[in-house]
């Protein structure tokens, strides 16, 4: 059964007490350091498009590019 839009309830949701930055305020320097780091995360996952013949050969692909970014990190 389907309803109106009109009589759903909005998807909303408000959890914690941030209150965003004005309109045009530069980002504080905390945010920006949490920018500068999530910018310098790297997957390991070489740039490109892949199509696999099944899921086991994604799996392979994947779990060879998360051992890559272990060793990495060590």
């Amino acid at each position: 059964m389907a309803f109106p839009l009109s009589s759903q309830q909005p998807i909303a949701r408000t959890v914690g007490r941030r209150v965003p930055a004005p309109p045009g305020a530069p980002p504080s320097a905390e945010e920006r350091a949490a920018w500068n780091a999530m910018a310098a995360y790297r997957t390991r996952v070489p740039k490109g498009v892949y199509s696999y013949y099944s899921h086991d050969e994604m799996i392979r692909d994947r779990d060879n590019w998360v051992a890559a970014g272990v060793a990495a990190r060590r």
